[in-house]
Order: structure tokens, then C-alpha cells, then sequence
């Protein structure tokens, strides 16, 4: 078994991944964070002696440690995870992948070149609902899948300030650009489901009402078309005042459909041609489904993962990122998926600065070169 000593960057989000060391072999080693307050807060957390918390990466890349956990604010996640990389230290990569075509570049060569592995903790793809309804994609009984929905709707105006009054990096890179630039929770369940990459997108926004500062219009629609030209559409909405629905999504086939609840009281519902037939116009309870088609992963670990954050999904990726570490295997959010799902947020900034027209969205594998 090999033995994972974790190093952490980001104080504040890197005590999501705590249950690192809930796995035999695996250890809690070290964290970095340039704010001595929230280093302090964070290890006590992560359970890291003092000995073993830096200001600076350098020292946490020294340490000893042979797995990188970059949980620190978006710009930061690709030169950390370069800087592991190239010294084959494996690394977890909170999201986004990456903030511009630059950084992508830099990860994908970095990977290609390191002999360590990189995966992008995407977390709702974890979650039960949205592998359950996979499983049932993958049985065929949706048919062809053709159209599906994601939003992000989450007002989360108080991270926008530090208690200074100084902006957060929320503030710079989140509202402090237009188009979806925070768009992975949305479209990385959307796409696998569907099982292909966006080429394409055209990005429109409401205008600018609730933060008269604000860069990124208050909601903001992104059409992706897809590689067998089908369709995903994503709304992110950061600051409208309303109650949250942060995991909306809706999936459409040629033989059946699903759709999330939106509000409190309401519940996952699907129809399917085959399983429906006789109930053509009637919904039914997609956890009419849980006991044929849940996922192994969920049946064995689902009861301590349903207790941590992201309906699950936050011990689930590091289960399946510590499951691609010992069996050698690809990371199922590899650095190409990772920036399938990336790339098309990036290049809504282009779309909206057009009116809406559509651009291209690079081949990770082959077009960033």
C-alpha cells in the first residue's frame, strides 16, 4: 500500500478535505496559507503540528509530502499544482482548473511531463443523485440523451469583502468578471451525463442590478452545444437575493427525462419510456430506482460519505483520487476532463463580451498547442 502524506494550500477550504486521513495509509502532513490566523484555525482542524505549517509553498513542497491538496483561491490552483507536478508530487485541485488559456496551457504541459497524477475535485459529480441518474443514462433507458440544465444560484455577497473591506479573490475573479466563470458544479454533472465535450458556446447576461459594481451581470445564461450537437444550458447567479438552489439540474433523452427539485418539499422525479409506459403524463420518484442501479462506491462508503459536505461528494473524490494513486490508474476527473469542463466558463467571458455569439471552445488535447 502506499503510504500518502497530504500537504494542503488554503486554510479555509482545505478543511473540506480532513478526511484524508479517515483512509488507512494516508496523513494529514502539512499546510500552507500566507495568513498566519487562518493557518493556525486550519491545522488545528486538519490535526497538523505547528512544526509542519508554512506561509509560503516552498516549504510545504519540502516537507515531505507526496500528494499537493490546492485548495487555495482560483488564480493559485494552476502554479501550485505546476509547481507539485514537476516534482511528481500528485495534486487535487480544488475548482476551477484554471482562470485563462495561459494557465491552461501551463497545467496540461506540467502533466504531460510529470509522472504524478492531477484530478480537479469537482465534487457534485459525486454526489448520489447525480451518479444514480448516470447509472440509469448508462443502462440505456433514457435513450439518447440530447438536452440537459445546470444552475448555480447561491448569493454569496458576504464573501465578497474581507473585514477590512478589502476585496476577497471572490469579488476579483468571481463577479469581477462577466460570463460564468464559476461554472464546473453546474456543467461537470451536465457533461457526465452526457458523455462529450463542449465545442461551443454563446454566453447573455440579465444586467447589472443588485451590485451596481459588479462586472458579471446578476444572472447569467451560457448555451454550450456539444460535440454531437446536442445541448447543455447553464444559469450562475452569485448575488440576486433570493433563497439558494445550488444543484438545479434536469436531464432530457429520446426515451425519458429527469429533473432535480428546485425548492424545499419538492423531490428528484423521472420518467422513463420503458419503465412508464402506462404513465404517460404521470412523474415518479427517481429513488424508485436506488436499490437496482446506485453506484458500488455509494452502496459500500455512501453512509460515512453522506456525512460529509456536497451531498457526499467531498469524501467521494478523494476516495476515487486515493483509489487512482494506488492502483495506478487514471483519475476519473483527469486534466482533460478537467478542462472540458473549464474551458467552455473561460470562453463565455469572450461570447457575452460579444452580445452572444457564439465562440469556439478549444480541444484541451489537442487545440491549446
Amino acid at each position: 500500500m502506499v503510504n500518502l502524506r497530504i500537504g494542503f494550500t488554503g486554510a479555509r477550504r482545505s478543511v473540506a478535505f480532513r478526511h484524508f486521513a479517515a483512509f488507512e495509509g494516508v496523513e494529514n502532513w502539512a499546510l500552507m496559507d500566507p495568513d498566519k490566523r487562518n493557518l493556525a484555525a486550519g491545522a488545528e482542524q486538519l490535526g497538523i503540528p505547528p512544526e509542519r505549517c508554512f506561509t509560503e509553498l516552498e516549504p510545504l513542497l519540502d516537507s515531505g509530502i507526496n500528494v499537493l491538496v490546492a485548495a487555495s483561491p482560483m488564480p493559485f490552483h494552476v502554479p501550485q499544482a505546476v509547481a507539485a507536478l514537476e516534482r511528481d508530487i500528485h495534486v487535487l485541485s480544488e475548482v476551477t482548473a484554471a482562470v485563462n488559456l495561459a494557465q491552461c496551457r501551463d497545467l496540461v504541459r506540467a502533466v504531460r511531463r510529470s509522472k504524478a497524477k492531477y484530478m480537479m475535485a469537482e465534487n457534485y459529480v459525486f454526489a448520489k443523485v447525480i451518479r444514480l441518474v448516470g447509472e440509469i443514462v448508462k443502462a440505456g433507458l433514457f435513450g439518447d440523451p440530447y438536452y440537459a440544465e445546470g444552475e448555480y444560484i447561491h448569493n454569496v455577497e458576504s464573501l465578497f469583502r474581507n473585514p477590512d473591506g478589502s476585496p476577497t479573490w471572490r469579488m476579483t475573479w468571481q463577479t469581477g468578471r462577466n460570463g460564468i466563470t464559476y461554472g464546473t458544479h453546474s456543467l461537470g454533472p451536465c457533461l457526465s451525463w452526457l458523455g462529450e465535450r463542449v465545442v461551443s458556446v454563446s454566453c447573455v447576461g440579465s444586467g447589472v442590478h443588485t451590485m451596481p459594481d459588479n462586472k458579471m451581470e446578476d444572472s447569467v445564461v451560457m448555451l454550450c452545444k456539444t460535440e454531437r450537437g446536442h445541448l447543455v444550458r447553464i444559469r450562475q447567479d452569485i448575488v440576486s437575493h433570493r433563497p439558494h438552489c445550488m444543484g438545479y439540474y434536469s436531464l432530457q433523452g429520446t426515451k425519458g427525462c429527469y429533473e432535480a427539485p428546485r425548492a424545499p418539499g419538492d423531490y428528484d422525479r423521472i420518467w422513463l419510456a420503458d419503465r412508464h409506459s402506462n404513465d404517460a403524463d404521470k412523474w415518479h420518484s427517481l429513488w424508485e430506482f436506488e436499490e437496482e442501479f446506485l453506484p458500488k462506491e455509494w452502496r459500500e462508503l455512501g453512509e460515512v460519505a453522506a456525512k460529509t459536505g456536497h451531498g457526499g461528494g467531498d469524501f467521494l473524490e478523494v476516495h476515487a483520487f486515493i483509489e487512482s494513486i494506488r492502483n495506478d490508474t487514471n483519475p476519473p476527473i483527469d486534466v482533460y476532463t478537467a478542462l472540458d469542463w473549464t474551458l467552455p466558463g473561460l470562453m463565455s467571458e469572450q461570447s457575452i463580451a460579444l452580445g452572444g455569439a457564439p465562440v469556439i471552445v478549444p480541444d484541451p488535447r489537442t487545440t491549446l498547442f
